[in-house]
């Protein structure tokens, strides 16, 4: 466990029942991939697959490593720890094009996103997604599953300078969608998302998803609200 973590550990945390999550919420920010759509599983062969190709061996821990990061930041990690030739573009590129048919054909929605995405919208409340993930491959699959109509702003943190745990990503989409922090809520399922968005000074609740399943404790401990599913935030109208 980081420094970070253990301070927020630490710290008490104002538990939120998920009938009441939405109380006083005027904009909420979505992470993406393993929170709103089933993407997570798809990441870790990806990179297997690319450093064979570039015949470099898949460290085991190299997913907790990179969990995260923004797009450009985990491109310089790869750069400098695989030693590799390509310039930043060019992996990124490579990836793009490695992800881009499964998130065209294969990445579903999670569990009761579009109910609750049609709830929040009836209750006219703003909405955001703020992801580590590459422009291209967000406004592709928000648009082919049908959500970017109940998004009002898609952001990535490469547009920021820090990717998550640091809350830049966070604070910016609260900006452009014109509020507050403290009247913001952040869905995530990973614990370095967690952190983020309790460093941004938001209520967060934390999502489940079998690829982070081994950091529930710890995401349940740091956020307001911990969810296996959207299905248990929809209330029928």
């Amino acid at each position: 466990m980081d420094e970070l973590t253990e301070q927020l550990m630490n710290e008490r945390v104002e538990r939120i029942p998920a009938g009441h999550l939405l109380d006083g919420v005027k904009a909420i920010i979505f992470d993406l991939d393993g929170t709103l759509i089933d993407s997570m599983w798809m990441w870790k062969q990806i990179d297997i697959d690319y450093l064979a190709s570039k015949g470099k061996p898949f460290p085991p821990n190299l997913q907790d490593t990179i969990s995260g990061m923004s797009f450009s930041e985990t491109a310089v990690y790869f750069k400098k720890t695989f030693e590799l030739d390509d310039d930043l573009e060019v992996i990124k590129k490579c990836w793009n094009d490695m992800a881009y048919d499964m998130y065209n054909t294969r990445v579903t929605l999670k569990e009761g996103v579009r109910e609750f995405l049609e709830m929040v919208k009836a209750r006219r409340i703003k909405t955001g997604i703020a992801t580590s993930n590459s422009n291209e491959l967000a406004f592709s699959v928000a648009k082919r599953l049908g959500i970017d109509a109940y998004i009002d702003e898609i952001h990535t943190a490469c547009e920021v300078e820090k990717g998550k745990p640091n809350p830049d990503i966070f604070l910016f989409v609260a900006e452009t969608l014109g509020v507050k922090p403290s009247e913001c809520l952040v869905f995530e399922d990973v614990l370095r998302g967690v952190i983020a968005g309790r460093r941004a000074g938001m209520r967060v609740c934390a999502c489940y998803d079998p690829v982070a399943e081994y950091e529930d404790a710890e995401k349940k401990q740091i956020a307001n609200c911990y969810i296996k599913s959207f299905k248990e935030l929809v209330i029928e109208r």
